[in-house]
């Protein structure tokens, strides 16, 4: 019987992923890693998922589109909007936060004094 079967499967297949992922992990933690992942029958860390590699949106993707894949699309956009009115946010970061709500058909009105000096 594997040794993981009393604890959660999932939290025990995040830490092998994370251990296969990690630079400072050595070759031969990562190997076992790997085998006891295949033991649990799962083969999704040998090649990056279908969805998360399609992008599904009409514009190109840029390296911020890929973070928020498969994420609350509520929370992405409370974090620009945060963005937005955080005084400590560079002027770069809000010119980004504002293009991806735009992207995302956000009313940007209330934010419009914040913005004005971009």
């Amino acid at each position: 019987m594997p040794e993981y079967t009393s604890k959660d499967p999932g939290h025990v297949a995040a830490g092998y992923k994370a251990t296969i992922h990690n630079k400072n992990t050595s070759n031969e933690a990562k190997e076992h890693a790997s085998e006891q992942l295949d033991k649990m029958g799962i083969h999704e860390f040998d090649q990056p998922s279908q969805e998360a590699s399609t992008n599904t949106r009409s514009r190109s993707p840029t390296k911020h589109t890929a973070d928020v894949e498969g994420k609350n699309e509520g929370n992405v956009i409370g974090g620009y909007k945060a963005t937005l009115k955080n005084p400590r946010v560079s002027k770069e970061a809000k010119q980004h936060a504002e293009t991806e709500l735009e992207d995302r058909g956000v009313d940007l009105e209330p934010y419009e004094e914040e913005t004005k000096e971009l």
